[in-house]
């Protein structure tokens, strides 16, 4: 989703956090100072907040006024006033489905600011294109602005920044499916929306947590989060807000299986929208029930609101909402017996996916991410090695003037030894310090490499099962089609029917493939049933027999990432065996307690000696170390050559 949980900031005082009751004093002020003052830059501004008045009731007095300020500017020469055109501007542009405008208002507004604002408007710049950047799907380019302008917030101790920048960034790791790390910025977004008391700002802040809330399956707590938001625009008179949480609330109703409720609510953002000319609450509702009618098997209904909601996407260049709505085309004349039209529309949304979001935009958001990580560690460390210089040249001072005193200041060199052994003391602390970030630099490279390793498996795993997958269906159903409508010899019949259990064959291995590189039991039934289902496998194909054991872990809960490392050491221990170790028999244990996961891998293979993992080349053992290094565990091996192989992993919690 995209208006529903950014925010963006004008470079100047707004007039969107006064009370609802000042409006009237407040315009009337601003329309005398008008009429009255000279032609001067407070002139500019003075337009710039009498047409912000103006921006939900009446948009065209808005543009209007913002028109005038520029001009005035423009004949001004005064920059400052013209860059803030743009972050005017583009509320009323996006709520009208204008980003393309939009987007190149705010690039000449950055250039402006970067060559005569100061730091807190260069921030603001960066926001506002950060915003425009993910409203047309760009998540990268916005996940980049974020990013610049949290660092100017931090450097500034900005709080409107701070709070802005993770804000949308909880909105872009949303949007990508890190729901986990989209709910910890959309946190930190809230806590500064509270401190600073802006309504709006909460209503912002609680929208991205209830989305992430919502996508982990919490239905009563994103329901909850979504009547405080309907709330906030009811008593603000914010049609806006309102319909952000009418919106999420239908979607959480959908979600807990009442779909009267939803219905309701998505019907009374469709008819608030079309009567406030807000084309993208328009389409989200049109996704929202075409979604509900669709696993209601109500299909006409359905294909009704998808038909309304393509070609509105289209007109607005939302790609992300677009592709959704050609997937639910494409399942609805699948269901309807329609597998041509299924397959061009499945088509379509594969060119419109691959655009829009895949794991390489995902990999360089995280990168950016990381990036920025690590330069504020960098900083520290340049910090600490600076405050070390100084201490050295403290002590050599210190030093000097002992040699000149020594005679006769006995007191002084017991002060000199002992300021001595506190900075080397000091010393000491700081290059620990120094070595621990630089582990932390180590370790943060090495999740981000896993993570996308398992994205990347994910990905193509999905795009079996879902692409290709979908297609051999699709195919075999059209053969059984044609076998139905033809008449063949018995030779024919023969080869026909070969060649439909060669497809079945072909379309198990698909499936046997996918489910390898990420298996649907780690996902919805976790841990100790994905890897009981990796062991039966490994046994019914008979390359080795397997004897797994599991103690304190089947109802247990184990964290996603850590489940996921845990599954691929044990796999790739497994494929070990098989390569290398020529075994008949295995044992796998794997026992949780409150303390820590252990995890005992042993075979009756050749064996061999442990010390020339020191020196091996390829990459299967390290792929083990690096897995066991991220979750910071101990390993320990016991090999000998014909003596078999015993593997010890231990994990803290």
């Amino acid at each position: 989703m995209k208006k529903r949980c950014l925010s963006i900031l004008v470079a100047a005082g707004c007039f969107c956090n006064l009370g609802y009751g000042q409006r009237p004093a407040y315009r009337d002020s601003l329309a005398q100072l008008i009429h009255t003052r000279p032609d001067d830059s407070s002139k500019v501004m003075h337009y710039y907040q009498y047409g912000e008045i103006y921006e939900t009731s009446n948009p065209d007095s808005a543009v209007w006024y913002y028109a005038k300020a520029k001009s005035l500017a423009e004949k001004l020469s005064f920059k400052k006033g013209i860059a803030m055109f743009a972050s005017y501007q583009i509320v009323v542009l996006n709520n009208r489905g204008k980003f393309r405008e939009a987007l190149e208002l705010c690039k000449e507004a950055v250039a402006i600011y970067e060559e005569v604002g100061n730091k807190s408007e260069l921030g603001t710049a960066y926001i506002n294109l950060g915003s425009e950047w993910q409203y047309l799907s760009d998540f990268q380019s916005a996940a980049e602005n974020y990013l610049k302008a949290n660092k100017i917030g931090e450097e500034l101790n900005n709080k409107k920044l701070l709070r802005i920048t993770n804000n949308n960034l909880s909105s872009v790791f949303n949007v990508l499916q890190q729901f986990e790390k989209g709910k910890n910025y959309g946190e930190k977004s809230l806590q500064i929306a509270t401190e600073l008391k802006d309504d709006y700002a909460i209503a912002s802040s609680i929208i991205n947590i209830a989305s992430s809330e919502q996508a982990l399956k919490e239905y009563d707590k994103s329901l909850q989060l979504y009547k405080k938001v309907e709330q906030t625009g009811i008593n603000t008179e914010d049609y806006l807000t309102l319909m952000d949480g009418w919106l999420g609330m239908a979607d959480n109703y959908r979600g807990l299986k009442n779909p009267s409720s939803a219905e309701q609510y998505y019907k009374k953002v469709i008819d608030l929208s079309r009567q406030k000319n807000a084309p993208e609450y328009e389409m989200y509702a049109y996704m929202g029930i075409s979604d509900l009618y669709l696993k209601q098997k109500q299909y006409p209904s359905a294909k009704e609101y998808i038909n309304k909601g393509i070609p509105l996407a289209q007109e607005l260049g939302s790609r992300f909402e677009l592709k959704d709505l050609y997937l639910r085309a494409s399942e609805l004349n699948e269901a309807t017996g329609n597998i041509s039209v299924a397959l061009a529309f499945r088509k379509k949304f594969e060119l419109v996916n691959d655009s829009v979001i895949n794991e390489k935009n995902t990999a360089n958001i995280n990168l950016l991410e990381a990036k920025y990580e690590f330069g504020k560690k960098e900083v520290l460390i340049k910090e600490l090695e600076a405050e070390k210089k100084l201490q050295d040249l403290s002590l050599r001072q210190k030093n000097t003037f002992n040699y000149i005193l020594l005679g006769s200041a006995l007191t002084l060199l017991i002060i000199s030894l002992l300021s001595f052994r506190n900075y080397k003391q000091k010393q000491k602390l700081q290059q620990q310090r120094i070595n621990e970030l630089e582990t932390e630099k180590k370790l943060t490279a090495v999740e981000a490499v896993l993570k996308g390793e398992e994205q990347e498996r994910t990905r193509l795993a999905k795009d079996l099962h879902d692409g290709l997958g979908g297609m051999l269906s699709g195919i075999k159903y059209s053969f059984q089609t044609m076998r139905g409508n033809l008449i063949m010899t018995p030779e024919n019949q023969q080869a026909f029917e070969r060649s439909m259990d060669m497809l079945d064959s072909s379309i198990k291995e698909m499936r046997r493939v996918a489910h390898n590189m990420m298996p649907e039991a780690l996902v919805k039934f976790g841990l100790d049933t994905a890897l009981k289902d990796f062991c039966n496998d490994i046994n019914q194909s008979g390359a080795l027999k397997i004897n797994y054991q599991s103690l304190g872990l089947e109802n247990s809960v184990v964290q996603q990432t850590t489940a996921i490392t845990i599954y691929r050491i044990i796999q790739e221990l497994i494929n070990n065996m098989m390569k290398h170790a020529a075994a008949k028999h295995a044992i796998v244990q794997v026992s949780k307690t409150d303390d820590a996961i252990s995890i005992t891998v042993e075979d009756d293979g050749k064996g061999f000696d442990p010390a020339t993992l020191k020196n091996a080349r390829g990459i299967g053992w390290e792929n083990i170390q690096s897995r066991v290094d991220y979750l910071k565990g101990m390993v320990d091996i016991q090999s000998a050559p014909g003596k078999g192989t015993s593997v010890h992993i231990e994990i803290k919690n």
